[in-house]
């Protein structure tokens, strides 16, 4: 994510960054921080080079056909490539929709004329021949500079697209002439595009270098703030409960103290506690949070460590972020996974609402997993909502990293290694952690080791078995990133083998066809939010998520010291939230 000053359109709400890299060419720079840009293109009547031209084969499996062509660039697919009904009206393509645009310094495919596509450098404006500067253009026109001839002309976005590794053009030999020029073009691209790609290498590797001394960027807050329909709670003074301590008790609601309202983990009320300004426990309310400092960790990201002693038992800090409900979540999450975003900071406050410290939160969310942390996470009622606080597990010295105990339900596609290095550590985040070795078994003499085999580690991309019938054979493999499903084609009544990026029908609701949120664990069988409800519920025999027909409990209820075989679960696609214990 990039950060300074902003370039405004001055005719409609596009923004970007005051620099090369981000602007898009074609834009016209009007002032230091305004602009037009492309979006607001208007062909030349009569301009045969303003014309838009698409490509006549699918961007997904380079083959021919019936194509869906997109209005606002030259890219065209295949509506079976995409799996999409087919549209009513103008439709514009993924990239065309998230506001991709050419840049300067991209390599690009551009079509003139009747010429083939032809591979060329987006130039500024500025770097051109001044005979090219002044040669008639519109706004959202750029110069490209074609490889092997070292010509340059002016054009937009609808008559070029992204040149990827590895291309070798297009196969069409009409202008056999041109052949040994188009070989040249060729290997001047991918050089030229080599030598991009390392500079943009160097660059990420000299802002990663410089990121590498501060943590992530956050809005730091003190409190938990609401978003969309979530509410925080607050009671009326008359419904806080009153503890039975005193001004004059030796030790008024501390943590030795006989309070009533910390056994039952009440905050105290200042305007309510009898012990008023000598209560000690109102940590909530007064953040009383010892000095803390955020520090890089060895393997482990950044980390968060005391600068003072803790005592056993002493709040820490509170565990603050935005408060949103399940469906905010999802959809988060479901960003993420898009994006590559490897850390979360979702915790469950309660049944309908979830604390996410990514974005906004305060110094706790540095705080690292470990399977034997030296602290932990407690609920606590504070006028009259619930809270998240964090307390000392043990006693804690000075420089000490504060740790706890993530317990995370699922972690996506597969296990994420533990690397918190304690003697107890499972391996593996939310693994019930291992019993740590007492003095006793350090004592015993160590077994003699036994040569084994050494067998070479293989990671598998896909499973071996049809995920609906279970047998092995000539499969179907699902090229959803992380799904390791494959199917026999016969299976889900295929008639041909399915090309390009095909999805399994696991990623699909069931009754609708939306994208799918909740998945049975034994079948293909899945749900979105709105039709999941009734369709797949616990499995009371494993606790696997089940439908109906693969329930391994079955439509009958198994008696009493009956047992049944059951499948071996599947690995699971779905992200929930993390919950803390």
């Amino acid at each position: 994510m990039c950060l300074g000053r902003m370039m405004r359109c001055v005719r409609c709400p596009v923004a970007y960054h005051a620099n090369d890299n981000c602007l898009a060419a074609g834009c016209v720079v009007l002032a230091s921080n305004s602009i037009i840009c492309t979006n607001h293109f208007t062909a030349r009547r009569g301009c045969r080079h303003h014309g838009h031209v698409n490509v006549s084969w699918c961007f997904v499996c380079s083959e021919g056909g019936s194509l869906l062509c997109c209005e606002s660039c030259p890219a065209a697919f295949h509506r079976e490539c995409l799996n999409i009904e087919m549209p009513a009206g103008k439709w514009y393509c993924n990239d065309c929709k998230a506001g991709k645009k050419p840049r300067y310094k991209d390599i690009i495919w551009v079509k003139l004329g009747r010429y083939r596509w032809w591979p060329a450098e987006v130039c500024h404006p500025k770097n051109v021949p001044t005979n090219i500067q002044k040669m008639k253009h519109e706004i959202g026109e750029f110069p490209v500079r074609f490889f092997g001839s070292n010509d340059y002309f002016w054009t937009y976005q609808a008559r070029v697209f992204s040149y990827m590794e590895g291309d070798k053009g297009s196969k069409d030999k009409t202008c056999k002439g041109l052949n040994s020029i188009f070989k040249k073009a060729l290997q001047e691209a991918a050089e030229r595009f080599e030598e991009l790609k390392a500079q943009k290498e160097t660059r990420q590797a000299q802002e990663e270098k410089r990121n590498e001394k501060k943590p992530p960027p956050y809005k730091h807050i003190k409190v938990n703030k609401a978003v969309g329909k979530v509410q925080i709670f607050t009671a009326d003074l008359s419904e806080i409960s009153r503890c039975n301590c005193k001004p004059t008790d030796e030790n008024p609601c501390g943590q030795d103290s006989e309070c009533l309202n910390r056994m039952l983990m009440y905050e105290c009320h200042p305007a309510v506690c009898p012990a008023g300004e000598k209560c000690q426990n109102q940590c909530f309310t007064k953040r009383q949070y010892p000095e803390v400092e955020i520090l890089k960790t060895p393997g482990r990201g950044w980390g968060l460590c005391c600068k003072g002693d803790i005592k056993k038992g002493q709040f820490v800090n509170e565990y603050v972020g935005e408060v949103i409900d399940e469906e905010e979540c999802y959809s988060r999450i479901k960003y993420a996974q898009e994006h590559d975003i490897c850390n979360f900071y979702m915790l469950t406050l309660d049944k309908d609402r979830i604390i996410d410290a990514g974005p906004k939160g305060n110094y706790s969310r540095f705080m690292n997993h470990s399977c034997k942390p030296n602290c932990e996470t407690q609920k606590w009622t504070v006028n009259g909502d619930t809270r998240v606080g964090l307390f000392a597990l043990c006693e804690i010295l000075s420089g000490s990293e504060l740790t706890f105990n993530y317990h995370l339900e699922c972690l996506g596609t597969g296990k994420t290694a533990c690397k918190c290095g304690a003697p107890n550590c499972s391996g593996y985040l939310g693994v019930q952690p291992k019993n740590a070795p007492t003095s006793a078994d350090m004592k015993k003499k160590p077994p003699i080791p036994r040569k084994r085999k050494q067998q070479s580690e293989l990671v598998k991309d896909h499973e071996e078995e049809c995920f609906r019938c279970g047998d092995s054979g000539q499969l179907v493999i699902c090229k959803k990133p992380g799904c390791p499903k494959v199917y026999h084609a016969d299976c889900l009544n295929l008639n041909k083998r399915p090309a390009g990026k095909w999805e399994c029908p696991w990623h699909q609701c069931d009754v609708c066809g939306k994208e799918a949120i909740s998945f049975c664990e034994l079948c293909p069988s899945s749900f979105c939010m709105d039709h999941r409800e009734g369709a797949l519920f616990i499995s009371k025999l494993d606790g696997r998520l089940s439908c109906n027909e693969h329930d391994p409990c079955g439509p009958i209820p198994l008696e009493p010291g009956e047992i049944r075989e059951i499948m071996p679960s599947p690995n699971k696609l779905v992200l929930h939230a993390f919950t803390f214990i």
